[in-house]
């Protein structure tokens, strides 16, 4: 997990900017904004929180997907180490989709919280009741949380949550269920596992495919979760989706579809492989501990 927003934040933090921003035009046009307003640092806002959470986020996701299959493969066949169906990887592709996004709403909110800060906070420039775009609103993850609570309440820290189950139930599909098909397909015959090479390849190739079917409602739960740092625009789901059409047309649901599934391919790879190579270090650690 860990290694996954190492390798994808800084896209992540163009992506969000282009969906929920305003002025950023295209992809090009929005990474020199940035680099030029804010240096290098501005495609690391909101890291923190993520790469503290991601651990448990990851663990959660990964361990509900794997654990899922071994329940259906021992439900249908006797044995929960059977090679699962298609059937079985995308309904434990779809129950880690809705567990995750109990973990994983809070954590998305306060990292596009902080991302769509587009200033550095600084005591000397700000006062923190300011509402003007532009002007900093939080001080950090824990500070942009804390205010989240104390004026929206629950609610408030699950904002996005409708739009998020949507993104994520057909996004874990496209997700895990290419990841095995290419893992599959270019691991040599006769091999008992995939090498580090054919795991890096299809985690990427899967990352790239699942943002690219989930990025219409990765837009509207941007737009949601971006809402709010200086005004409250939209109701909810189906009101943020009425007006980012009415707005701005069809075109509106693919902002960010090509950094988007670009930062999906190195992301994803680094998720897959850092996954499996832990998996595989335990196991031998413990097949020495305990021979």
């Amino acid at each position: 997990g860990i290694a996954s927003v190492v390798a994808g934040h800084p896209l992540d933090t163009v992506k969000t900017r282009l969906q929920a921003g305003q002025g950023y035009g295209n992809t090009l046009k929005c990474v020199l904004t940035v680099y030029r307003n804010e240096s290098l640092t501005g495609f690391f806002k909101g890291m923190s929180f993520p790469l503290a959470s991601i651990g448990i986020y990851s663990s959660v996701v990964f361990g509900v997907f794997s654990n899922t299959q071994r329940f259906l493969s021992q439900l249908r066949h006797g044995d929960p180490a059977a090679a699962p169906s298609l059937a079985d990887m995308t309904l434990a592709s779809l129950v880690a989709g809705v567990i995750s996004v109990g973990i994983g709403t809070p954590v998305e909110l306060v990292k596009i919280r902080l991302q769509m800060q587009t200033q550095p906070y600084t005591k000397a420039n700000i006062k923190l009741n300011s509402t003007a775009p532009g002007s900093p609103v939080y001080r950090g993850p824990i500070h942009c949380l804390r205010t989240i609570l104390q004026k929206e309440g629950i609610p408030g820290i699950y904002r996005g949550n409708v739009a998020m189950l949507l993104r994520d139930v057909p996004g874990y599909c496209a997700y895990f269920i290419p990841y095995a098909m290419f893992c599959d397909w270019i691991t040599p015959h006769g091999s008992i596992a995939p090498n580090p090479f054919s795991i890096w390849v299809a985690g990427g190739v899967a990352g790239a495919v699942s943002w690219a079917v989930c990025t219409p409602m990765d837009v509207v739960k941007s737009r949601l979760q971006a809402d709010g740092v200086y005004s409250n625009q939209y109701k909810g789901t189906i009101d943020c989706v009425l007006q980012s059409y009415q707005n701005e047309g069809l075109k509106v649901f693919f902002r960010g579809l090509l950094v988007n599934t670009i930062r999906g391919f190195p992301s994803s790879a680094a998720m897959f492989l850092g996954y499996e190579l832990s998996l595989k270090a335990m196991k031998r650690c413990q097949s020495e501990t305990n021979p």
